[in-house]
């Protein structure tokens, strides 16, 4: 779970307004966070298999964000890609 602060570090750079909670971008940077987060929790408690679970949806999710992002956006999809630091 992320806090507010965290939430709003996460996301300043990709909002497109000051209510966004639901574009594209918003959405994949919140995701990036979590697992990012989660990533480090499951180095050390490697038999934790439901966290590994939602990890891995999370992870699906923001392919398919990714993916819709691409199609519609390509400009949109390479910044966001840049700025997050993700390869494809």
């Amino acid at each position: 779970m992320l806090t507010k602060r965290q939430k709003v570090n996460a996301t300043k750079d990709v909002i497109r307004h000051d209510k966004d909670s639901g574009s594209p971008e918003y959405q994949i940077a919140l995701f990036t966070t979590r697992i990012k987060k989660l990533t480090t929790h499951l180095k050390k408690n490697i038999h934790d298999f439901h966290s590994r679970r939602g990890l891995l949806k999370m992870v699906a999710k923001r392919k398919k964000l990714l993916t819709y992002l691409e199609d519609k956006d390509p400009k949109a999809y390479k910044a966001l890609i840049k700025k997050l630091g993700l390869k494809k």
